[in-house]
């Protein structure tokens, strides 16, 4: 049985902040179930079993975490969200997370496979914020964890802490069927949390709060890009600069855009050199460098490429055509 201990004194973060840039790390590790889990379907653990992790990753799998004592934050994406006791957050795969948690707390961890949770789920990982309610309810909590924040008056935490302990129990003894009655727990636990939050759910889901945040992403990243084309920033310095991961950027890219993440910044160099050779009387070799590309001939190519005329007759052209 899981007893819960005083709070800690941490004082209550602000909620619905950007997440602060958590070090310098160009890249995000993606762990699998086989890193931190021992089971590669289902596994549950508390905080005394692994050193938390403290740098912003993702992982392949779903994540639960069940605070139990000790006041913190959630970083997801790139939002910051209370993370109190009695609080449970919710990490679809591929998202960048992060939870410091500070000395004295005490949290579980709840890992599970796509395929443990809805076997006849038939959707790629990075498309699962896409899947409606009607199709997947159980699927809501994770998908607008960077919404809400799911805290739980005592009564109803007595209840999580129940399903909680069944799910430990069985995890442990892996006997015949164990596995769906811990499958059995961990879809009432997020049953309980969908009808304890169904309005707000059902609100977001209507408005499309999840396309707002990856419009709201996307929008991050032209403008990272925007004050880096000078510069040779890759998909990794944007996903940093934009709270995503690498690989999550670039199925957003393509999906919003079509294009890959080449191709945006390509398209994005290109434009600011249109507006260079428009608005100014700068040398092609000088606008081509502001542009990013250090080579004048390739930047010649490449406009022509794209529109069909050299970047000198296409600055002819427009300046004829504006009188």
């Amino acid at each position: 049985m899981i007893a819960l201990s005083r709070k800690s004194s941490n004082s209550r973060p602000g909620q619905g902040r950007p997440a602060s840039n958590h070090g310098t790390h160009t890249t995000v590790h993606t762990y699998a179930m086989v890193e931190r889990s021992n089971h590669l379907d289902f596994d549950i653990r508390d905080q005394s079993l692994r050193a938390p992790l403290t740098q912003p990753h993702k992982h392949e799998y779903f994540q639960i975490q069940v605070n139990l004592a000790g006041d913190s934050r959630h970083h997801v994406g790139s939002i910051t969200r209370p993370f109190i006791a009695r609080t449970l957050s919710f990490v679809l795969p591929h998202r960048m997370h992060v939870v410091p948690h500070p000395p004295g707390a005490r949290w579980l961890v709840i890992n599970f496979s796509q395929r443990f949770l809805r076997p006849d789920l038939d959707v790629d990982p990075l498309d699962l914020e896409d899947v409606p309610l009607t199709v997947a309810p159980e699927l809501a909590p994770f998908q607008f964890q960077e919404h809400l924040d799911f805290t739980f008056d005592e009564a109803t935490f007595n209840e999580v802490l129940g399903l909680i302990a069944i799910m430990q129990h069985e995890n442990i003894t892996r006997r015949l069927a164990s596995l769906a009655r811990i499958r059995g727990c961990l879809l009432q636990l997020l049953a309980l949390t969908c009808q304890q939050w169904e309005s707000e759910l059902r609100a977001l889901a209507n408005t499309h709060a999840q396309q707002s945040s990856r419009r709201a992403a996307l929008a991050r990243v032209l403008r990272y890009l925007r004050d880096e084309l000078a510069q040779e920033p890759t998909l990794a310095d944007a996903a940093q600069a934009a709270s995503l991961s690498p690989n999550y950027l670039a199925h957003l890219i393509k999906k919003e855009t079509g294009k890959t993440f080449t191709d945006l910044l390509t398209e994005r160099r290109l434009a600011l050199a249109q507006e260079l050779l428009l608005t100014t009387s700068q040398r092609i070799s000088e606008v081509a460098r502001r542009c990013g590309f250090t080579d004048e001939a390739y930047f010649a190519r490449r406009f022509r490429q794209w529109y069909g005329t050299s970047p000198r007759a296409w600055r002819d052209a427009q300046r004829q055509a504006l009188g």
